[in-house]
């Protein structure tokens, strides 16, 4: 979605709070909501799509 001034608004997942990301949008890129502090990565860029990114398990990277 988009505001009225160009830049574009969206919901994040946990909260439902509004999230700007920055431009441009980049897949996997990880975003933090402003409200509830959630890690949101972006998913996919046409249209934007915002999901939580993974928690990072204590077993990455053995």
């Amino acid at each position: 979605m988009e505001k009225g001034d160009g830049l574009m608004a969206l919901s994040c997942p946990e909260c439902e709070s509004e999230v700007s990301p920055p431009e441009p949008v980049r897949q996997h890129e990880v975003l933090e909501c402003p409200d509830c502090r959630a890690e949101l990565e972006v998913i996919a860029v046409e249209p934007v799509v915002l999901a939580l990114a993974p928690e990072i398990e204590e077993d990455w990277g053995e």
